[in-house]
């Protein structure tokens, strides 16, 4: 496998020099290529902030964020929009689609912005949502499909573009129990069968439970790894648990 991320020693501080907080204090790892790992920690760990730099949304303050030997700490202007466009993708938990375009055209959008010819961006939109089973609902509104479903459509979108990687930010925190057990079996879907590099913020361990490896943010730096290995999810969802349990306090704010 190849890598796809290689975040080398970043620090992220917030404020002046009078009242300086350090978000991010010197937090180094990779993924590799078909990787699903989850980043988990209390409100004010850092990990939102870690997936912010990642994005492109934040900048670091020091260190290196390398996607596929392309160092994004020094992409600029048009550069880093095209590079944003092209090669990362986006699921939020609030799903970010615009209300004026039907599930059709929030996912044909990122083709349509490359400037992909008709034919491509509908044979590519048709495949993504047969794959994972929004076909019958590509030509609603986000206002007329459930929570599930626009998920799902964040999802195809995200994908769309074949990004190297993709980052999801809490993205079952707006669902039911029921929708978020098919969104996970949608990323599941995502990572196994198309192949999707994920990294996935998430509060919640049995969201958490379906990646491959975790990372658990403390204080702005990496406070514990788990690997899923041969694990059942089961089995890897206990282990979350008694890792966040050393977490102390912060319990409530993790799961």
């Amino acid at each position: 496998m190849s890598e796809v991320l290689r975040v080398k020693n970043i620090e992220k501080y917030y404020g002046n020099k009078s009242n300086l907080t350090k978000a991010i204090d010197n937090i180094s790892f990779s993924v590799q290529e078909g990787e699903f790992v989850g980043i988990m920690g209390a409100s004010g760990s850092g990990k939102t902030t870690l997936l912010n730099c990642i994005s492109t949304i934040d900048k670091v303050t020091a260190g290196n964020i390398m996607i596929q030997d392309q160092d994004i700490t020094k992409l600029k202007g048009n550069h880093l929009n095209k590079f944003r466009s092209q090669e990362l993708g986006f699921i939020f938990q609030d799903f970010n689609l615009l209300d004026t375009l039907t599930a059709y055209e929030n996912i044909a959008l990122a083709l349509t912005i490359q400037k992909k010819n008709a034919k491509e961006i509908d044979e590519r939109v048709k495949e993504m949502a047969r794959k994972l089973g929004i076909v019958d609902i590509l030509s609603k509104y986000p206002y007329q499909i459930s929570g599930g479903q626009k998920q799902r459509v964040a999802s195809a979108r995200a994908m769309i573009t074949e990004p190297k990687l993709v980052l999801a930010d809490e993205p079952t925190g707006a669902l039911d129990s029921k929708s978020a057990r098919q969104l996970l079996e949608n990323f599941e879907y995502l990572n196994k069968e198309l192949k999707a590099t994920i990294l996935m913020v998430t509060h919640d361990a049995f969201t958490a439970s379906y990646a491959d490896r975790i990372l658990f943010i403390k204080d702005g730096k990496i406070f514990n790894e788990i690997i899923k290995g041969e694990d059942s999810r089961k089995i890897f969802f206990e282990k979350i648990i008694e890792v966040v349990t050393l977490l102390g306090g912060e319990l409530n704010d993790v799961i």
